[in-house]
Protein backbone atom coordinates (compact mmCIF):
# COMPACT_ATOMS: atom_id res chain seq x y z
CA UNK A 1 0.00 0.00 0.00
CA UNK A 2 1.14 3.34 -0.72
CA UNK A 3 2.64 4.95 2.75
CA UNK A 4 0.57 7.76 3.55
CA UNK A 5 3.18 9.79 5.53
CA UNK A 6 4.62 10.42 2.00
CA UNK A 7 1.45 12.03 0.83
CA UNK A 8 1.37 10.69 -2.62
CA UNK A 9 -0.91 11.06 -4.86
CA UNK A 10 -3.96 9.08 -4.95
CA UNK A 11 -4.07 8.57 -8.35
CA UNK A 12 -0.69 6.70 -8.92
CA UNK A 13 -2.10 3.61 -10.36
CA UNK A 14 -4.82 5.15 -11.83
CA UNK A 15 -4.93 4.24 -16.04
CA UNK A 16 -5.62 8.34 -16.10
CA UNK A 17 -2.93 9.36 -13.43
CA UNK A 18 -1.64 12.82 -14.82
CA UNK A 19 1.79 12.26 -16.56
CA UNK A 20 3.83 15.33 -16.93
CA UNK A 21 7.92 15.62 -18.28
CA UNK A 22 9.87 15.45 -14.68
CA UNK A 23 12.09 18.59 -17.13
CA UNK A 24 9.16 19.66 -16.84
CA UNK A 25 9.45 20.90 -13.04
CA UNK A 26 12.89 21.53 -13.47
CA UNK A 27 11.95 24.68 -15.34
CA UNK A 28 9.23 25.85 -13.06
CA UNK A 29 11.76 25.16 -10.33
CA UNK A 30 13.83 27.66 -11.45
CA UNK A 31 11.74 30.43 -13.03
CA UNK A 32 10.33 30.02 -9.27
CA UNK A 33 14.09 30.04 -7.87
CA UNK A 34 14.62 33.51 -10.17
CA UNK A 35 11.88 34.91 -8.49
CA UNK A 36 13.15 34.47 -4.73
CA UNK A 37 16.90 35.25 -5.30
CA UNK A 38 18.11 37.86 -8.17
CA UNK A 39 21.48 35.95 -8.25
CA UNK A 40 20.13 33.30 -10.39
CA UNK A 41 21.19 33.16 -14.05
CA UNK A 42 20.23 30.54 -16.43
CA UNK A 43 23.39 29.43 -19.38
CA UNK A 44 21.96 27.31 -21.91
CA UNK A 45 23.40 25.37 -24.53
CA UNK A 46 21.25 26.46 -27.72
CA UNK A 47 18.29 23.83 -25.91
CA UNK A 48 16.26 26.55 -24.12
CA UNK A 49 13.15 24.93 -24.95
CA UNK A 50 14.01 21.46 -24.60
CA UNK A 51 15.89 21.38 -21.31
CA UNK A 52 12.53 23.69 -20.38
CA UNK A 53 14.98 26.90 -19.68
CA UNK A 54 12.65 28.91 -21.58
CA UNK A 55 10.24 29.75 -19.28
CA UNK A 56 13.59 31.45 -17.28
CA UNK A 57 14.77 33.11 -20.60
CA UNK A 58 11.39 34.87 -21.09
CA UNK A 59 10.90 36.12 -17.56
CA UNK A 60 14.49 36.98 -16.86
CA UNK A 61 16.47 37.95 -20.04
CA UNK A 62 18.90 40.05 -18.74
CA UNK A 63 19.71 37.04 -16.03
CA UNK A 64 20.33 34.60 -19.25
CA UNK A 65 23.39 33.76 -21.21
CA UNK A 66 22.82 32.00 -24.84
CA UNK A 67 26.45 29.93 -24.82
CA UNK A 68 25.40 28.01 -27.86
CA UNK A 69 26.77 24.21 -28.75
CA UNK A 70 29.79 24.77 -26.70
CA UNK A 71 29.39 22.98 -23.59
CA UNK A 72 32.68 23.48 -22.50
CA UNK A 73 32.23 27.13 -22.44
CA UNK A 74 28.55 26.40 -20.45
CA UNK A 75 30.59 24.96 -17.59
CA UNK A 76 33.59 27.37 -17.42
CA UNK A 77 31.38 30.20 -17.75
CA UNK A 78 29.44 29.51 -15.53
CA UNK A 79 32.36 28.89 -12.74
CA UNK A 80 33.10 32.05 -13.18
CA UNK A 81 29.60 33.85 -12.35
CA UNK A 82 29.65 31.56 -9.31
CA UNK A 83 32.38 32.98 -8.53
CA UNK A 84 31.97 36.31 -8.40
CA UNK A 85 28.26 35.21 -6.45
CA UNK A 86 25.94 34.45 -8.61
CA UNK A 87 23.82 31.11 -8.62
CA UNK A 88 24.18 29.61 -12.15
CA UNK A 89 22.26 27.03 -13.43
CA UNK A 90 23.13 25.27 -16.63
CA UNK A 91 21.22 22.85 -19.23
CA UNK A 92 21.85 20.55 -22.36
CA UNK A 93 20.96 17.05 -22.83
CA UNK A 94 23.03 14.66 -20.25
CA UNK A 95 24.89 13.25 -23.02
CA UNK A 96 26.45 16.82 -23.82
CA UNK A 97 26.66 18.09 -19.97
CA UNK A 98 27.92 16.44 -18.23
CA UNK A 99 28.80 14.04 -20.91
CA UNK A 100 30.86 15.81 -23.24
CA UNK A 101 32.22 19.16 -20.50
CA UNK A 102 32.95 15.99 -17.94
CA UNK A 103 36.46 17.81 -17.22
CA UNK A 104 35.24 21.39 -16.95
CA UNK A 105 32.77 20.50 -14.43
CA UNK A 106 35.64 18.38 -12.84
CA UNK A 107 38.12 21.19 -12.97
CA UNK A 108 36.66 24.61 -13.00
CA UNK A 109 33.61 23.67 -11.01
CA UNK A 110 34.13 21.10 -8.23
CA UNK A 111 37.51 20.98 -8.09
CA UNK A 112 37.00 24.91 -7.08
CA UNK A 113 34.14 23.97 -5.21
CA UNK A 114 31.75 26.49 -6.98
CA UNK A 115 27.88 26.26 -6.49
CA UNK A 116 27.06 25.74 -10.34
CA UNK A 117 24.05 24.01 -10.45
CA UNK A 118 23.82 21.41 -14.20
CA UNK A 119 20.81 20.23 -14.95
CA UNK A 120 21.06 17.10 -17.95
CA UNK A 121 17.97 16.93 -19.59
CA UNK A 122 16.89 14.36 -21.54
CA UNK A 123 18.69 11.36 -19.81
CA UNK A 124 17.99 7.63 -20.12
CA UNK A 125 16.93 5.22 -22.88
CA UNK A 126 13.84 7.10 -22.90
CA UNK A 127 14.28 9.83 -25.08
CA UNK A 128 13.73 7.30 -27.79
CA UNK A 129 14.40 7.51 -31.70
CA UNK A 130 17.49 9.88 -30.63
CA UNK A 131 19.15 7.05 -30.25
CA UNK A 132 22.54 6.04 -28.49
CA UNK A 133 24.26 9.64 -28.83
CA UNK A 134 21.55 11.26 -27.08
CA UNK A 135 20.88 8.25 -24.44
CA UNK A 136 22.61 9.53 -21.56
CA UNK A 137 23.08 6.22 -19.54
CA UNK A 138 26.17 6.95 -17.54
CA UNK A 139 25.74 10.81 -16.15
CA UNK A 140 24.83 9.19 -12.69
CA UNK A 141 28.31 7.37 -12.86
CA UNK A 142 30.12 10.43 -13.96
CA UNK A 143 28.85 12.67 -11.54
CA UNK A 144 28.59 11.29 -8.16
CA UNK A 145 32.25 10.09 -8.83
CA UNK A 146 33.67 13.79 -8.73
CA UNK A 147 34.50 15.03 -5.11
CA UNK A 148 32.15 17.78 -3.41
CA UNK A 149 29.20 17.30 -5.95
CA UNK A 150 25.26 16.47 -5.04
CA UNK A 151 23.16 14.39 -7.45
CA UNK A 152 19.38 14.14 -7.40
CA UNK A 153 17.21 12.34 -9.72
CA UNK A 154 13.59 13.29 -9.44
CA UNK A 155 10.87 10.73 -9.78
CA UNK A 156 8.25 13.33 -11.55
CA UNK A 157 7.44 16.61 -12.03
CA UNK A 158 6.84 17.98 -8.74
CA UNK A 159 10.17 16.45 -6.95
CA UNK A 160 11.87 17.97 -9.46
CA UNK A 161 10.66 21.98 -9.04
CA UNK A 162 10.99 21.23 -5.28
CA UNK A 163 14.50 20.45 -5.73
CA UNK A 164 15.77 22.85 -7.93
CA UNK A 165 14.23 24.82 -5.54
CA UNK A 166 16.38 23.50 -2.82
CA UNK A 167 19.69 23.53 -5.17
CA UNK A 168 19.10 27.15 -5.61
CA UNK A 169 19.58 27.57 -2.02
CA UNK A 170 22.88 25.22 -1.49
CA UNK A 171 26.81 26.05 -1.69
CA UNK A 172 27.41 23.43 -3.36
CA UNK A 173 27.47 22.05 -7.09
CA UNK A 174 24.72 19.95 -7.76
CA UNK A 175 23.72 17.68 -10.68
CA UNK A 176 19.86 17.21 -11.29
CA UNK A 177 19.04 14.73 -13.78
CA UNK A 178 15.87 14.90 -16.09
CA UNK A 179 14.02 12.56 -17.96
CA UNK A 180 12.55 13.80 -21.45
CA UNK A 181 8.86 11.96 -21.69
CA UNK A 182 5.99 12.71 -19.61
CA UNK A 183 5.95 10.23 -16.66
CA UNK A 184 2.90 9.86 -13.99
CA UNK A 185 2.66 12.38 -11.09
CA UNK A 186 3.19 10.06 -8.35
CA UNK A 187 3.97 12.85 -5.69
CA UNK A 188 1.99 16.20 -4.46
CA UNK A 189 2.89 19.54 -2.77
CA UNK A 190 2.33 18.29 0.51
CA UNK A 191 5.13 15.23 0.04
CA UNK A 192 8.35 15.38 1.99
CA UNK A 193 11.10 16.72 -0.06
CA UNK A 194 14.78 17.43 1.23
CA UNK A 195 18.25 16.86 -0.51
CA UNK A 196 19.95 13.64 0.98
CA UNK A 197 17.18 12.01 2.32
CA UNK A 198 15.15 9.22 0.62
CA UNK A 199 11.43 8.11 1.45
CA UNK A 200 9.59 4.73 1.96
CA UNK A 201 6.82 5.13 -1.09
CA UNK A 202 5.06 1.92 -1.06
CA UNK A 203 4.95 -0.26 2.67
CA UNK A 204 3.60 -3.59 3.42
CA UNK A 205 1.62 -5.12 6.15
CA UNK A 206 4.14 -6.52 8.32
CA UNK A 207 8.18 -7.94 7.71
CA UNK A 208 8.92 -6.58 4.07
CA UNK A 209 11.00 -9.63 2.04
CA UNK A 210 12.37 -7.11 -0.13
CA UNK A 211 13.64 -3.78 -0.61
CA UNK A 212 13.08 -1.83 -3.75
CA UNK A 213 15.51 1.12 -4.05
CA UNK A 214 14.50 3.31 -7.38
CA UNK A 215 15.29 6.25 -8.69
CA UNK A 216 14.06 8.67 -11.21
CA UNK A 217 11.34 7.60 -14.11
CA UNK A 218 11.08 4.13 -13.02
CA UNK A 219 10.05 4.84 -9.36
CA UNK A 220 6.50 4.58 -11.13
CA UNK A 221 7.22 1.35 -12.52
CA UNK A 222 8.90 -0.02 -9.17
CA UNK A 223 5.55 1.03 -7.02
CA UNK A 224 3.12 -0.72 -10.07
CA UNK A 225 5.86 -3.57 -9.17
CA UNK A 226 5.16 -3.66 -5.91
CA UNK A 227 1.73 -4.07 -5.99
CA UNK A 228 1.57 -6.62 -8.34
CA UNK A 229 3.52 -9.09 -6.08
CA UNK A 230 1.17 -7.57 -3.15
CA UNK A 231 -1.51 -9.54 -4.72
CA UNK A 232 0.79 -12.75 -5.39
CA UNK A 233 1.14 -12.78 -1.55
CA UNK A 234 5.16 -10.89 -1.72
CA UNK A 235 5.63 -8.48 0.84
CA UNK A 236 8.00 -5.49 -0.27
CA UNK A 237 8.68 -2.00 0.42
CA UNK A 238 9.98 0.78 -2.34
CA UNK A 239 11.71 3.52 -1.30
CA UNK A 240 12.59 6.67 -3.55
CA UNK A 241 16.15 7.51 -3.79
CA UNK A 242 15.73 10.90 -5.10
CA UNK A 243 19.45 12.37 -3.93
CA UNK A 244 22.07 9.67 -4.81
CA UNK A 245 24.77 11.67 -3.31
CA UNK A 246 25.40 12.24 -0.50
CA UNK A 247 23.15 9.02 -0.28
CA UNK A 248 20.59 8.09 2.88
CA UNK A 249 23.29 5.45 4.30
CA UNK A 250 20.72 5.05 7.24
CA UNK A 251 17.53 4.65 5.48
CA UNK A 252 19.33 2.04 2.98
CA UNK A 253 21.14 0.22 6.05
CA UNK A 254 17.44 0.10 7.67
CA UNK A 255 15.10 -0.98 4.65
CA UNK A 256 18.15 -3.85 4.40
CA UNK A 257 18.09 -4.91 7.75
CA UNK A 258 14.18 -5.02 7.60
CA UNK A 259 13.95 -7.20 4.15
CA UNK A 260 17.59 -8.61 4.03
CA UNK A 261 17.03 -8.65 -0.03
CA UNK A 262 17.50 -5.43 -2.36
CA UNK A 263 16.80 -4.96 -6.10
CA UNK A 264 17.63 -1.20 -7.59
CA UNK A 265 15.64 0.27 -10.15
CA UNK A 266 17.34 2.75 -12.32
CA UNK A 267 17.46 4.03 -16.09
CA UNK A 268 21.14 4.03 -16.32
CA UNK A 269 24.09 1.70 -16.38
CA UNK A 270 24.34 -0.75 -13.13
CA UNK A 271 27.70 -0.19 -13.44
CA UNK A 272 28.69 2.76 -11.67
CA UNK A 273 25.22 3.91 -11.12
CA UNK A 274 22.41 4.46 -7.77
CA UNK A 275 22.48 0.47 -7.50
CA UNK A 276 26.22 1.00 -7.37
CA UNK A 277 25.62 3.42 -4.54
CA UNK A 278 23.18 1.30 -3.08
CA UNK A 279 26.06 -1.73 -3.01
CA UNK A 280 28.73 0.17 -1.41
CA UNK A 281 26.28 1.30 1.68
CA UNK A 282 25.57 -2.45 1.91
CA UNK A 283 28.91 -4.19 1.38
CA UNK A 284 29.96 -2.18 4.36
CA UNK A 285 27.19 -2.11 6.56
CA UNK A 286 24.66 -4.53 6.03
CA UNK A 287 25.52 -7.16 3.10
CA UNK A 288 22.12 -8.71 1.92
CA UNK A 289 21.76 -10.02 -1.70
CA UNK A 290 20.81 -7.36 -4.10
CA UNK A 291 19.64 -7.72 -8.11
CA UNK A 292 20.09 -5.04 -10.46
CA UNK A 293 17.72 -3.70 -12.53
CA UNK A 294 19.25 -1.22 -15.26
CA UNK A 295 21.43 -0.99 -19.04
CA UNK A 296 23.64 -4.07 -18.60
CA UNK A 297 26.74 -2.54 -20.31
CA UNK A 298 25.13 -1.61 -23.22
CA UNK A 299 25.00 1.49 -25.73
CA UNK A 300 21.05 3.10 -26.09
CA UNK A 301 19.97 2.71 -29.45
CA UNK A 302 16.92 4.31 -31.62
CA UNK A 303 13.26 3.02 -30.50
CA UNK A 304 9.85 4.27 -29.44
CA UNK A 305 10.90 4.71 -25.59
CA UNK A 306 8.15 1.85 -23.97
CA UNK A 307 10.06 -0.46 -27.06
CA UNK A 308 13.44 0.31 -25.30
CA UNK A 309 12.20 -0.20 -21.66
CA UNK A 310 11.16 -3.42 -22.76
CA UNK A 311 14.55 -4.35 -24.41
CA UNK A 312 16.55 -3.33 -22.15
CA UNK A 313 14.67 -5.12 -18.97
CA UNK A 314 13.93 -2.46 -17.34
CA UNK A 315 9.49 -2.83 -17.32
CA UNK A 316 7.37 -3.70 -14.45
CA UNK A 317 7.92 -7.82 -15.00
CA UNK A 318 11.51 -7.36 -15.31
CA UNK A 319 11.69 -5.60 -11.58
CA UNK A 320 8.51 -8.49 -10.71
CA UNK A 321 10.77 -11.41 -11.79
CA UNK A 322 14.50 -9.46 -10.19
CA UNK A 323 12.64 -9.73 -6.63
CA UNK A 324 11.73 -13.24 -6.80
CA UNK A 325 14.80 -14.30 -7.53
CA UNK A 326 16.81 -12.23 -5.20
CA UNK A 327 14.20 -14.20 -2.71
CA UNK A 328 15.67 -17.04 -4.12
CA UNK A 329 18.97 -15.73 -3.34
CA UNK A 330 18.45 -15.35 0.34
Amino acid sequence: MLNSEAKLNPKVFDLDVEQVPIRKGFGEGLLAAGEIDERVVGLCADLTESTQMHLFKNRFPNRFVEIGVAEQNLATVASGMAAMGKIPFITSYATFSPGRNWEQIRTTICFNDRPVKIAGSHAGISVGPDGGTHQAVEDIALTRVIPNMVVISPCDAIEAKKATLAMAKTKEPTYIRLAREKTPVITTEATPFEIGKAQIFYNCDGKPEVGIIATGALVHKALVAARQLENEGVKVKVLNLATIKPIDTETIISIARESGAIVSVEEHQVNGGMGSAVAEVLVKNCPVPQEFIGVQDKFGQSGLPAELLKHYGMEVEDIVKAVKEVIRRK
